[in-house]
Order: structure tokens, then sequence, then C-alpha cells
């Protein structure tokens, strides 16, 4: 997992302050994790995305953006809960999920919203 700032963000994920329309970046699909240090549900859902990052590595990247630290593009994406997951697909729109989920949850978006199948 990796920590974003504003600046990674537009070079990894889309640069929302150029475009208007909805580009992403990325080579592999991708979850980005709104969270602050302090929050709670924040660190329940940490350890779930470092096993899912070790699971699918090489099949979707997850990112993770503080929210205390990097308040401009928390505002950019309307981020008023956390924490708050970015769903990206390599291709088509990205869809935003709020609060904790499972790691059923987790699987299964990754399967429906981004498309990546885990190998057996």
């Amino acid at each position: 997992m990796e920590k974003l700032d504003k600046k990674a963000f537009t070079e990894k994920i889309f640069d929302f302050e150029n475009k208007k329309e909805w580009e992403f970046n990325g080579e592999l699909p991708a979850i980005v994790d709104f969270y602050a240090d302090w929050c709670g549900p924040c660190k329940m859902v940490t350890p779930i995305l470092e096993k899912l990052s070790a699971e699918y590595d090489g099949k979707l990247q997850i990112y993770k953006v503080d929210t205390d630290k990097e308040q401009e593009l928390a505002g950019a994406f309307g981020i008023m809960t956390i924490p708050s997951l970015l769903f990206i697909p390599r291709k088509g729109e990205p869809q935003m999920a709020r609060g904790v989920l499972s790691r059923e949850a987790f699987t299964k978006a990754i399967t429906d919203i981004l498309g990546v199948k885990k190998e057996n």
C-alpha cells in the first residue's frame, strides 16, 4: 500500500485540477482509502487492505490518502465521512463506498467493480 499526497494522486490516479472528465492514469485497477490516523473505523479497514494488497499483488493497487494532511484532495472528492473508499476500474467510472467494509464486501467490489479475479 502506498500513501499519496496531492502531487502523487494527480500523477497516479487523476489530475483533478486540469481535467474535468474522469481519466484514470493508472496501469492497474485501484482502491483509494481516504482515512485519518485518529479514525477508529479507518483502523479496522487497514489490516483488511494490507492482506488484500498482498493477495492481489500485481493485479491491483491500493493507495491511502490522509484526509487531515490532504484536505484539498479530500474536498475535491467530496469526502465527508471516513473511511471512504474509491474503487477505480481500469476503464469506466470509479465508485465510492463509505464506512467500514467487510473483507467479503471488498472481495465482491474487487471482482464486480474492478473486474479483478483472484487466482486460487
